[in-house]
């Protein structure tokens, strides 16, 4: 069976046939802008080519590098496996080996940049933490493979955002083309169709979360309720608890990001009012796709008294809109204890990496780093629960 596909960048992107299918107006809303205008004006720490790769008229984005190691983990591999994880071991609480691995990790970040390991194109990356992919037959992923290795012969080709859950068949196809998967980190997927997907305890929990919303004078506020006026406030939510608190490495997503999510629709926006003043103080902004759902955008005012609960709130009326909806929730890596509290279950996710048309040299950093993280990351993930 043949499988047409072609590329679309800045050049002809007007010439996309986007499919009139939901997922399709979705793609074009979201994706035509950025690539017209360029990465940064969308996600303020990625510099990145954008190209939208149609298969048989599936629209698939595509980000292009070949170095810009201060870009933002979604397209920068480096910064994810390097920088990034240096900033994770805090979370080890133990100094002997928060020392050993940094020191492994500065070793490892020269050797990195030596095989030029950012010369990658990310396929299905939407610039977010966790990418939901679109349904393609295997014959489709299979052809849309190859023709990014004629495409691309210098750059390695990456699949981020993979987990046995949701891409059980993406992978075993990717691993009988011999990608190699490299594990990313461990996330929390929860199961709310399921009537038996939390115990006694995770329900009581998740009502006496929704009850704090009541007790300190907080109202629901939907997507019907947000205005443009919102915005800034959004942002500076976000700022405070995933760019701050967090990481800058985290995507930085821009004033034009925010607006667009708001008017097109690309986020669906909720989050809690104070009730008297109007002020909007904890947001969130989630896409679903195949029958699960993630949350790239989620912030709070995290300069108010912890002991109002606003994470708590907030957690609660995201997994109350995932059940609603029978959808699966993806609730991406960090604050393990919680999310296992209330009903998730761990699961690791890969970045499946094809670099067998690559010199030697350019695929020993990939080998060493799958090997690496097999036998030394994953086992600690899993121990420290991270």
């Amino acid at each position: 069976m043949s499988v047409d596909i072609f590329f679309y960048d800045s050049l002809n992107i007007d010439d996309c046939p986007w499919p009139d299918t939901a997922y399709g107006q979705y793609a074009r809303h979201y994706l035509a802008p950025i690539v017209t205008s360029g990465s940064e004006s969308w996600v303020g720490n990625v510099r990145a080519r954008l190209v939208v790769m149609s298969v048989d008229g599936i629209p698939v984005p595509l980000t292009v590098n070949d170095a810009e190691y201060a870009n933002s983990y979604v397209c920068s591999p480096y910064t994810h496996y390097v920088s990034y994880a240096r900033q994770e071991l805090s979370l080890l609480r133990s100094r002997a080996l928060i020392a050993a691995l940094s020191a492994l990790l500065t070793g490892i970040g020269g050797l990195l940049k030596a095989s030029r390991f950012n010369r990658v194109v990310h396929v299905n990356n939407w610039l977010l933490s966790t990418n939901l992919y679109p349904s393609l037959s295997d014959e489709q992923w299979s052809a849309a493979l190859d023709r990014l290795i004629l495409a691309f012969p210098g750059h390695a080709i990456a699949f981020r955002s993979l987990n046995a859950a949701l891409n059980a068949r993406e992978l075993q196809l990717l691993q009988d083309r011999r990608c190699r998967l490299v594990p990313s980190r461990q996330i929390y997927l929860l199961r709310t169709g399921d009537p038996d997907f939390a115990n006694a305890k995770a329900r009581w929990l998740l009502k006496r979360d929704r009850a704090l919303a009541e007790r300190h004078g907080y109202a629901v506020s939907g997507p019907a309720d947000m205005t443009a006026a919102d915005i800034p406030r959004i942002a500076a939510l976000y700022k405070m608890l995933y760019l701050e608190k967090y990481s800058l490495h985290n995507p930085q997503f821009t004033a034009r990001f925010l607006e667009t999510a708001l008017a097109e629709g690309t986020l669906e926006l909720h989050g809690y009012r104070d009730a008297v003043t109007g002020r909007l103080d904890a947001v969130l902004g989630f896409y679903a796709r195949e029958g699960a759902m993630t949350t790239p955008l989620f912030g709070y005012d995290t300069s108010l008294p912890q002991e109002i609960g606003l994470y708590r709130m907030l957690s609660a009326l995201l997994i109350g809109l995932a059940r609603d909806r029978g959808l699966l929730l993806h609730e991406s890596s960090g604050a393990a204890q919680f999310k296992r509290n209330r009903g998730a279950v761990a699961d690791m996710e890969y970045t499946a990496v094809y670099d067998r048309h690559l010199p030697a040299w350019r695929r020993a950093s990939w080998a060493a780093l799958e090997g690496l993280l097999g036998r030394v990351g994953v086992p600690l993930m899993r121990r420290y629960k991270l």
